[in-house]
């Protein structure tokens, strides 16, 4: 029974008939009502405002969904505060345009080596060339980044430069916020809101206040504890690579997932691992420390449950070098050997940092303090909840290679293969991808690109097709080293070409001849019918590594629109772009 307060403005029957109908409920249920109400209270203030509302424009560039996320949060705050909001994805605006954004917020990550998200390449590079005066707009610049890579936040800094270039007012500082953005990003809004302060003449009209049942929530912040159905192996017994293929139970989680979705996973590092760097530092596993929104813990908890203690970046290396007080470090870290530096680091994690160069004295705390939050590791969903209803499904490559002298292992991937057994509860929640989705009319031709674990969403959207029964033509270009050894999901995928659920596969197996034939090179062979279903309207998609394979990809489909389309460079690159505005040309590479 729900306990209603004095001041309630429902009658004893209405209170009887909303408490017989919130507790007959599930969590997801309640939680779903929460948010509703809320946006009931948010459209009623917003109503309650003046025509002339001050303006405000949230604008995010995202790759991963981490912005867009932070700035629909951002964009309901402004809307609860009075503004004339409105949030403008950096794909579907230009520069000019943002002469009319008022004030102007902006959420952006940066990816790879300092470049702007792929969907937002466009904006970037109209911005930074473009002769516009904003006089009269006032912003602030929240970027999100990675400090394992040296161009941390390049993005956020240079739109944050040529935004007050072109005459904007900056009313907060730029914050620039690493994999863990929490408090970051919060410590940025407080900032804003301090200066914008309420649009709102009006105070909101109060919603009814009554105490409803609280529901467990799972989400980044509660990641929900997933029990592992099955671990295989995927690859044969003889295959230079390890591929497993893991399924989760998602029951009484709330979650839901669309195919072209990621899971995160919370991993844990190995025990080895972490006596490794225990022996190096000389630290007593049962010390003490305190984790920073965590808690006080043993120390061989911290590191094996809450921090990273492989990732070797600048700041760390920098804020070793305090404590060790190593002068060979000092002259790495200057700013005239970066080159030196980034060779030096390349291929070391942190162990070799202690090893290296170790202090005279250190605490645990001190330690604890120079380490960032063990990061979530973002896998591409291989399932569809319609054909497999109350589950998820990933395919993971486990990461071992040799370096330095040592032995590593990727801390995510080995903690599934290894640890993930049957029955295993693993830490996970549903990350959103709308950059990655099929086509809403289901009898559009799609063209999938997606080797080793990059097969991974295509099979999710494979099964989607063959659960909604559609009617699009799909066309698959799967590689990988050997037929026999490294064919993933092969009677699956045939199963498919033979009911129809799957049109065409072409396959590449790069180890099996001489030369090396991979996916783009299959493409290229077939340029002619490849153009011939894109002026068909088909969506072109394509998964796995971002570095190489994903580039030489983009680069045959760009030979094969000039070739095929008789097109000039410049023609063949605009009809791609355009492809791109369109959401018919994704990519979700890593």
């Amino acid at each position: 029974m729900i306990k209603f307060p004095a001041h309630s403005p429902f009658s004893p029957e209405q209170q009887q008939q909303l408490s017989g109908m919130l507790s007959s409920l599930n969590p997801p249920q309640v939680a779903w009502l929460g948010g509703f109400l809320s946006g009931v209270q948010s459209d009623a203030a917003a109503t309650a405002q003046p025509v002339a509302a001050k303006k405000l424009t949230v604008l995010y560039g995202t790759e991963s969904g981490n912005s867009e996320e932070l700035a629909e949060q951002v964009f309901k705050t402004a809307k609860k505060k009075g503004f004339k909001a409105q949030i403008v994805n950096m794909s579907e605006t230009t520069a000019s345009a943002l002469k009319e954004a008022g004030s102007l917020l902006v959420v952006v990550s940066t990816w790879g080596d300092g470049d702007p998200p792929e969907a937002a390449e466009e904006f970037y590079k109209d911005l930074m060339s473009a002769d516009v005066s904003l006089d009269g707009v006032e912003f602030s610049v929240c970027a999100l980044g990675d400090t394992g890579y040296d161009q941390f936040c390049e993005t956020g800094k240079q739109i944050d430069a040529r935004l007050e270039k072109l005459g904007a007012k900056r009313v907060a500082d730029r914050v620039d916020c690493d994999v863990d953005y929490e408090e970051s990003f919060q410590q940025w809004s407080d900032s804003v809101w301090k200066v914008l302060g309420d649009a709102a003449a009006a105070a909101a009209p109060a919603v009814a206040d009554f105490a409803a049942p609280v529901a467990q929530v799972y989400d980044k912040k509660n990641p929900f504890p997933a029990e592992v159905i099955d671990n295989q192996l995927l690859s044969g017994d003889h295959s230079a690579k390890e591929t497993i293929h893991l399924e989760f139970s998602l029951e009484g989680s709330g979650f839901d997932y669309e195919p072209g979705d990621v899971l995160a996973v919370i991993p844990r590092n190995a025990k080895d691992v972490v006596d490794a760097v225990l022996k190096a530092s000389g630290l007593d596993a049962d010390a003490t420390v305190d984790v920073k929104g965590v808690g006080n813990k043993k120390l061989s908890a911290a590191l094996t449950e809450d921090l990273d203690i492989t990732g070797l970046s600048r700041k760390i290396v920098s804020a070793w070098q305090q404590i060790s007080g190593s002068e060979e470090l000092a002259k790495l870290l200057d700013d005239a050997a970066k080159g030196e530096f980034k060779d030096w680091s390349y291929g070391r994690e942190i162990i070799d940092l202690l090893e290296e160069h170790p202090a005279k004295s250190v605490t645990a705390q001190q330690f604890v303090d120079i380490l960032r939050k063990l990061p979530p590791r973002l896998y591409s969903i291989a399932s569809s909840p319609k054909a497999h209803p109350g589950e998820v499904h990933l395919t993971v490559a486990a990461v071992r290679y040799e370096s330095h002298g040592k032995s590593r292992k990727g801390v995510a991937s080995t903690y599934l293969a290894d640890d993930a057994k049957k029955g295993t509860p693993v830490s996970v929640y549903v990350h959103k991808n709308k950059n990655f989705r099929l086509p809403e009319n289901g009898d559009t031709p799609i063209i999938m690109v997606g080797p080793g674990t990059g097969i991974a969403p295509f099979r999710a959207f494979v099964e989607e097709r063959a659960e909604t029964q559609a009617k699009g033509d799909s066309w698959l270009f799967f590689g990988d080293q050997k037929y026999n050894e490294d064919f993933l999901y092969q009677l699956e995928l045939q199963d498919h070409l033979k009911n129809g659920s799957l049109s065409r596969l072409d396959v590449a197996f790069s180890r099996d001849q001489p030369e090396k034939v991979y996916v783009q090179h299959k493409m290229l062979e077939n340029a002619k019918e490849l153009w011939q279903w894109l002026e068909k309207g088909a969506h072109f998609y394509v998964c796995g590594d971002a570095s190489r394979m994903a580039k030489d990809v983009h680069d045959a489909l760009l030979e094969i629109i000039a070739t095929e389309g008789g097109k000039s460079p410049e023609e063949a690159d605009a009809y791609l772009a355009a492809l791109k505005k369109d959401k018919r040309y994704q990519r979700d590479v890593y």
